[in-house]
């Protein structure tokens, strides 16, 4: 355990890393649908990870409470992406970013309300200052409206589908078989995620293979890696400081666009990334104090 837990803090820094990319080869993949593109990148993810999942199945790992935690976990996976990716269509991205980055807020609060995982004082400074720097991030970049309102509540229930996923996750405890668990999670997610495709009548495909190329990216990187380490992550440490993790994908999504897309960051954009991320850093260095919970 003391020589897991030590490996929290890199392993979170490497998964803001990752996940940061997943907003790149998105928008590299366009024109192809956001939820048909999610559903993909699940569904890539699910097929790398199949073997594991069927060896764990064969060896009885994969069943009872970790295939129904599993299961759980990716409806929602789907939620997540769905609401997320279609409050983009309805409010401004620096809206939706900033709600759907709520989710460690979140997870500290059922901290508080349900005792366990209570987020210290260090924490509460970390998340205040987080979401100082996602403010200035969007400054300015409010509108009112029935769909703008719309779009901010489907960001919102984003935010609230992936805490519900990290609160399963670290349930788990030792139970926790990362491969299997992650294998169903993906499947079922890709699934929930096309089939809602399938039933608004978009076409299941990418918009070229070229698109499909940076979708198995995002499998790869952003999912296989990002999230494999953010729910490993959760066997050691306080959902909310995982959580903190996620924040730190929009600063590091706006650098990359800047870096790779030659996309335009204000003065305020580039002071509201840097408290951000010191406030991550500042939850990730103290996320080994935490013990597991069985």
């Amino acid at each position: 355990m003391p020589a897991q837990s030590r490996l929290v803090a890199p392993a979170l820094l490497t998964a803001v890393i990752a996940i940061s990319f997943a907003a790149i080869f998105f928008r590299l993949a366009a024109p192809t649908h956001p939820l048909v593109a999610s559903g993909i990148r699940l569904a890539v993810a699910a097929v790398i990870l199949l073997p594991w999942t069927i060896k764990a199945l064969l060896n009885g790992v994969l069943r009872g409470r970790l295939l129904r935690s599993a299961i759980l976990a990716g409806l929602l996976y789907g939620v997540h992406f769905g609401a997320w990716v279609s409050s983009l269509t309805l409010t401004s991205v620096a809206a939706s970013v900033t709600l759907v980055t709520t989710t460690p807020l979140l997870l500290a609060i059922v901290g508080v309300v349900t005792g366990r995982d209570r987020p210290d004082r260090r924490l509460w400074f970390a998340l205040a200052l987080a979401f100082s720097g996602l403010l200035l991030i969007g400054g300015g970049d409010v509108k009112l409206g029935s769909l703008v309102l719309a779009g901010d509540a489907l960001a919102l229930l984003g935010a609230m589908a992936m805490a519900g996923y990290m609160i399963v996750g670290r349930r788990l405890g030792d139970a926790m078989h990362l491969w299997a668990f992650s294998g169903v999670a993906t499947g079922v997610g890709a699934i929930a995620l096309l089939g809602t495709a399938a039933i608004a009548g978009i076409p299941i495909q990418a918009a070229s293979w070229e698109a499909f190329g940076y979708l198995v990216l995002a499998a790869i990187l952003p999912q296989l890696v990002g999230h494999n380490l953010l729910t490993w992550s959760l066997r050691y440490t306080r959902p909310a400081v995982v959580g903190m993790a996620v924040v730190g994908e929009p600063v590091g999504a706006t650098l990359l666009s800047w870096w790779w897309l030659g996309e335009h960051v204000s003065f305020w954009i580039i002071a509201g990334c840097a408290v951000t991320i010191g406030a991550v850093i500042l939850a990730i260095m103290n996320a080994r104090s935490v013990e597991t919970i069985a």
